[in-house]
């Protein structure tokens, strides 16, 4: 039997899958992601920084903000041939999307031209496209969208309730009002969070909930374990427990059950004991290559070894066009035959 697709998901009922047995938890995942996708499928996306540091955000987390010393050099935004030549790169090496992200608050007018021909010469090697730009206005959304951008991705980090722990130069609902204009501006969403910043188990109960109960499921959830960096106010957090991330992993799966669930930022610190249980737990979705934006990624040999040892194999950027679309008409068919609650935070 098929899951539902629901959008009112209460905090007890994620609290509860979160509580559930370990392998009881991994079973109910791993059932809900053989519905929709191939279990030994993974899609494959390389992720490379346009435009690197002096982001007058204060995200706790972040080596790119300019109030924190991380001893990262700044770079202006790259040229447009060089983001062509590593997407090339990437292409060869078998990456199905191409993300592209620049640490901005907002990008400014002066950058769109710049942007928008990435997204045009990128998408004209044959990849998806995806971008992060920081906040989006309803304008620079649909010229985006114009230039044949795929994906947004605009990230929730954590909770309403723990977010104000770590940023208070954006409030949560200015991400909420970006992923809705990228929405109306007919763009797939990208949105997910960071786990391990000392948040509770609440608190990522929490975020998966404001996700699960958007109007329409992301439909790609990057979960991110924190990557500690010097400098930053959040270096000398304690680990998470790497079973607590696996059960985020799995509830996130079982809550979004046609979203594309990315094994994000940390694997570098990840044995693939671990990788493997999140593969287990639902997780279809990896970046490929030695670095995400400014921090360290296993390198893409050892993910082909992974692979070859799980039995995995990089779903083809036709399977992934296919399985999306899929998944977006079915999403939609069943929206249609239930009420929509979408949780708004001030």
């Amino acid at each position: 039997m098929t899951s539902a697709i629901r959008h009112d998901w209460s905090s007890q009922e994620i609290e509860a899958l979160f509580a559930l047995p370990f392998n009881d938890l991994l079973f109910r995942a791993q059932s809900v992601h053989r519905e929709t996708f191939d279990p030994n499928a993974v899609q494959v996306s390389t992720l490379l920084s346009i435009k690197t540091g002096a982001c007058p955000e204060d995200c706790k987390y972040c080596p790119q903000s300019a109030r924190y010393n991380t001893g990262l050099d700044r770079e202006r935004l790259l040229a447009v041939e060089k983001v062509l030549e590593e997407a090339e790169a990437a292409k060869a090496q078998g990456a199905s999307r191409f993300c592209m992200g620049a640490a901005w608050r907002n990008p400014k007018d002066r950058d769109m031209p710049y942007v928008i021909e990435m997204v045009k010469g990128v998408k004209a090697l044959g990849l998806e496209t995806c971008m992060t730009l920081g906040m989006l206005n309803p304008h620079q959304a649909q010229a985006l969208r114009e230039a044949g951008l795929d994906y947004y991705n605009h990230n929730l980090d954590t909770s309403p309730e723990f977010y104000g722990d770590v940023i208070t130069t954006r409030t949560y609902q200015d991400r909420l009002q970006t992923l809705e204009n990228v929405r109306t501006a007919g763009m797939k969403v990208c949105a997910g969070g960071i786990v391990g910043m000392g948040e509770s188990r609440r608190d990522r109960a929490g975020l998966l909930q404001q996700l699960a109960n958007l109007p329409a499921h992301p439909e790609s959830v990057p979960v991110n374990m924190l990557v500690k960096v010097k400098g930053t106010p959040f270096a000398e957090l304690d680990d998470l427990d790497p079973f607590e991330f696996v059960r985020t992993i799995a509830v996130a799966r079982i809550l979004m059950p046609k979203s594309f669930v990315r094994l994000s930022a940390g694997r570098e610190t990840m044995n693939d004991e671990l990788q493997a249980l999140c593969f287990m737990a639902g997780a279809n979705s990896i970046f490929y290559g030695e670095k995400l934006l400014t921090t360290p990624n296993p390198e893409a040999d050892k993910d082909q070894q992974l692979f070859e040892r799980l039995g995995l194999h990089a779903l083809q950027h036709e399977d992934y066009s296919d399985a999306v679309q899929e998944a977006v008409i079915a999403d939609a068919v069943a929206e249609q035959e239930q009420p929509v609650r979408y949780y708004e935070v001030s």
